[in-house]
C-alpha cells in the first residue's frame, strides 16, 4: 500500500490552491472546477470545494474545521524557506525552532487555518532516521 494524498476541503479552492502553489513551488492540476491537485514526488495534496463533501457522506467533512492534523513537508533549508515565505504567510505559529526529536521546524497556518510544518532533519539521529525516505 502507498500513501497517495491528503485532501483539504475548503469553501475557496482558488485561494487555497494559490497559497499552496507558492508554498510548495508546484503548479496545480485542475481536473474539475471544484477540485485541484498539487502533485509532488512523495504524495499529492488535493484540494476540494466544500460542494464535494457530500460525496463522502452527509456531514462527514466540514470545510476549514481541522484542529488535529498537521501537514508536514521536509525541506532542504528551513531558514531559507522561512525567509522566502515570510512575505506570503500571515499566520505564523512557530518561527524556526529545533525540536527535541532533531528536526528544525517552522509552523504556520494556511488561509483556512490548517497547520503546516516545514521541517529539516538537523541532528545526526534525525538525519539518519530520514535517510532513504523520499
Amino acid at each position: 500500500m502507498n500513501f497517495a494524498s491528503v485532501r483539504i476541503i475548503t469553501d475557496d479552492v482558488n485561494r487555497l490552491v494559490e497559497f499552496y502553489e507558492k508554498v510548495l513551488g508546484v503548479s496545480a492540476v485542475h481536473p474539475a472546477p471544484v477540485f485541484a491537485e498539487l502533485v509532488m514526488p512523495a504524495c499529492t495534496l488535493a484540494i476540494g470545494h466544500s460542494q464535494t463533501a457530500q460525496l463522502f457522506g452527509a456531514g462527514s467533512v466540514v470545510a476549514a474545521s481541522n484542529h488535529t492534523v498537521i501537514l508536514e513537508f521536509r525541506v532542504d533549508d528551513v531558514e531559507a524557506e522561512y525567509a522566502r515565505l515570510k512575505p506570503i504567510v500571515y499566520d505564523w505559529v512557530k518561527e524556526p525552532t529545533t525540536m527535541p526529536w532533531g528536526n528544525r521546524s517552522m509552523l504556520f497556518r494556511d488561509p483556512d487555518g490548517n497547520l503546516v510544518n516545514l521541517f529539516e532533519p538537523v541532528t545526526e539521529e534525525a538525519i539518519k532516521r530520514f535517510s532513504g525516505r523520499h
